[in-house]
């Protein structure tokens, strides 16, 4: 079983990932499939008035989200220590998808693969400053390190390989696990969203993204393997909680690359729910190349492939996630 930070001998030494190289100018085709015909993932998964969902429950009938009424900005980490389950592609759109309605959001990059800020169209060898700079530097400020994400509405704390020496050198540091809270508190009072990509880890990095957040979104992608390693997030969630962060809440399990199709997709789907229950969104983002060729072209899929079912889905996200909080408030 992976370690986390809260495990016998505390903080893990961390894995020094590699470099992410930048991206390629995007082939013509990426850009000539935006508005190409989906294979069908599942179509009748769409929300309908007493229809059932993809994950075995009615839709909810959910309002249509009012505007930004201002205030401290609601800050969520997303968070699995499994790689590769939709933790960057979740935090860029659903960021996009909340600034569609009116919602003034920051992306922060806390992975040293810096796979976010490559997602936005940012070569990571050519940042200047990131949250590396933030953390580590006490003369610089957010105002400093934080960079347009092309997205109206969206900016982006952006990070690179240098991320990876923060996680050595805040061992030594007093109140370690607040430094990025400490260095966000300019930012709460200036947005609506602060989403956090958080590295595929649960060590201290992580621990820093959940002191500094209200809340944590945990993509999951529908296949068994990913189900192994929830207990140990929900340990580390609670032992945060308990510790360090007590406002700390979990908004919400999401089904990432589903294929309704699938026996399995929808056995995972199942498993999950009779485990979560209500924790688990009603929202699930199904299996597209688009994914992936919004990402070649550094935009988000609701700019991408507006009417897609990628976008469709974040979008719905976006309005169930809204409904939460406001619920919750």
């Amino acid at each position: 079983m992976e370690d986390s930070y809260f495990g016998a001998g505390g903080a893990t030494a961390p894995q020094m990932p590699p470099q992410t190289p930048a991206p390629p100018a995007y082939p013509p085709s990426a850009r000539l499939r935006a508005n190409a015909p989906e294979p069908d993932a599942g179509s009748d998964d769409a929300p309908g008035k007493n229809k059932m969902g993809p994950t075995g429950r009615p839709w909810p009938n959910l309002p249509e989200p009012g505007p930004a009424t201002g205030g401290p900005a609601r800050t969520v980490a997303m968070v699995n220590q499994k790689g590769g389950v939709g933790k960057t592609t979740t935090t860029i759109n659903l960021g996009a998808a909340l600034a569609e309605h009116g919602r003034k959001v920051l992306l922060v990059d806390f992975d040293p693969q810096g796979s976010l800020s490559v997602g936005l169209g940012l070569q990571p060898n050519e940042i200047e400053l990131t949250v590396y700079n933030l953390l580590m530097e006490r003369d610089i400020t957010l105002q400093d390190v934080v960079v347009p994400s092309g997205i109206d509405n969206v900016d982006l704390l952006p990070a690179n390989i240098d991320l990876s020496a923060a996680e050595v050198q805040l061992v030594q540091e007093v109140a370690r696990e607040q430094t990025l809270a400490r260095a966000l508190a300019p930012a709460v009072a200036n947005y609506d969203v602060i989403l956090i990509d958080c590295q595929p880890s649960l060590g201290l990095l992580t621990v820093n993204a959940l002191t500094a957040s209200d809340s944590v979104v945990v993509p999951l992608e529908c296949e068994y393997f990913a189900l192994r390693g929830v207990a140990l997030l929900k340990d580390t969630i609670d032992k945060v909680q308990e510790r360090l962060n007590p406002r700390l809440q979990i908004d919400g399990i999401l089904g990432t690359m589903y294929d309704s199709r699938t026996m399995h997709s929808r056995e995972v789907m199942e498993t999950l729910v009779n485990g979560w229950g209500d924790r688990v969104f009603h929202s699930v983002i199904r299996r597209t190349v688009k994914f992936a060729d919004s990402t070649v072209v550094g935009e988000p899929i609701t700019e991408y492939a507006s009417s897609s079912t990628g976008a469709d889905s974040y979008r719905m996200l976006a309005k169930e996630v809204l409904a939460r909080w406001q619920r919750d408030a």
